[in-house]
């Protein structure tokens, strides 16, 4: 599905009618939320139409200037300036989404607004210059991650007037050109051979990622899993998530737990357990929902998405870890599936950040399984091998004494 988010400008005017601080961009969130019934969902919003930007402030030497807009029902963001003789730079940035939105929030247990509050990453940019950043860029922080791209924005505008050079973010730097001078070699139309047809290189497995989540300053979530996407649109593609770039968030409760991944090829997957009780006195937890973002590194823009909340896999009693060395596929819609290798993974009641006892997924029992019965085989193979050798041995000792 394809989420519409708009894009924002606003011009900030001083007493004299001059604009003092000057920003366009677009923006989106992803929030995980807790329900009535003590599971946790995702949800998206997005900026609406009608956005209004009261509070914001100019700034000067000594106050922060500070850009606040709000939306929607209740929701709101801002991000304050500060600035030295030199440079000026992001310093923080406020944002308040509101559970009494039940388009936006259904059956949320918490009710009203709930604001969270994270450092900007916005690097230092000369006075009178404009920052630009078209590329995505991400922020993560207590269950929400905040989501921009297409960004110009000029604090402490001088004189009113926007300046004419621009600051680009490190995302937007332009791969190096070829080097000055380089042979270029043309082939005329008609003596150019066609190429040669080539297989494609098949995909190697993904990597193994080491991921892990806190409360307090105790581990309550492990997971150690490989992941492939297998993405089906225009033409197949398999995404390899590389652990090397993939951050991980969540939230870990009781009886549910979410861990959000986000690689930084703006890929976005989020996996919840639930426990279920399957007797008086046993209760066993399962993967119950997965979700897949894929967004445009350029404009931000989804790619795809899709959710299924129907899963009842990777169970093993509580207090203990699931394992499943094999491939595993996990089918998200009928355009995204995930390959799963080597996973292990223990969702609830993590002790000394280490896996309890893992309960084997059955394809990796039956390989343990069948490993004995290929010793025994071979074992008995070479037991009727010595056998027949001997039988063998003794004819023809017979033979030599009746010669004799």
């Amino acid at each position: 599905g394809f989420f519409q988010s708009y894009a924002v400008e606003v011009d900030v005017k001083d007493g004299a009618n001059a604009t003092c601080l000057y920003a366009n961009w677009m923006m989106r969130f992803l929030i995980t939320y807790e329900t009535n019934s003590s599971d946790y969902k995702n949800t998206t919003l997005n900026l609406s139409s009608n956005v209004t930007h009261d509070g914001s402030v100019c700034g000067n030497d000594t106050q922060a200037a500070l850009l606040a807009v709000q939306f929607g029902e209740g929701h709101s963001w801002s991000v304050n300036f500060t600035k030295t003789n030199e440079t000026y730079q992001g310093d923080f940035i406020t944002f308040t989404y509101n559970t009494n939105d039940t388009t936006v929030f259904p059956d949320a247990k918490r009710k009203g607004p709930v604001t969270i509050v994270v450092k900007d990453t916005m690097q230092p940019v000369q006075l009178n210059n404009v920052f630009v950043c078209h590329n995505t860029d991400f922020l993560e922080a207590e269950s929400v991650t905040q989501i921009f791209w297409n960004v110009t924005v000029q604090a402490f505008v001088q004189n009113g007037t926007i300046g004419k050079k621009e600051s680009r973010c490190r995302a937007d730097t332009p791969t190096s050109a070829p080097p000055t001078g380089a042979n270029v070699t043309t082939a005329s139309p008609t003596t150019a051979s066609p190429a040669p047809t080539t297989a494609p290189k098949p995909v190697e497995n993904p990597e193994t990622g080491n991921y892990s989540l806190k409360s307090g300053n105790k581990t309550c979530l492990l997971a150690n899993v490989g992941l492939q996407l297998n993405v089906s649109q225009d033409k197949p593609l398999l995404i390899n998530i590389n652990p090397k770039t993939t951050s991980a968030d969540g939230v870990c409760g009781n009886t549910t737990a979410t861990l959000k991944l986000n690689d930084g090829n703006s890929t976005l997957i989020g996996f919840t357990f639930v426990v279920k009780n399957v007797s008086t006195t046993a209760q066993k937890f399962y993967l119950k929902e997965v979700n897949v973002t894929l967004l445009n590194r350029l404009n931000g823009s989804v790619i795809s998405n899709a959710d299924n909340s129907n899963f009842s896999n990777w169970d093993a009693f509580l207090g203990t870890s699931y394992m499943c060395q094999k491939e595993q596929t996990l089918e998200i819609s009928d355009n995204i599936q995930i390959h799963t290798f080597n996973l292990w993974i223990q969702p609830f009641l993590v002790e000394e950040n280490k896996f309890s006892t893992a309960e084997e997924c059955l394809a990796d029992s039956d390989l343990n399984f069948l490993i004995p019965i290929a010793v025994g085989m071979a074992l008995g193979f070479l037991i009727i091998l010595v056998f027949i050798s001997y039988i063998i041995g003794r004819r023809k000792s017979r033979t030599g004494y009746q010669s004799v």
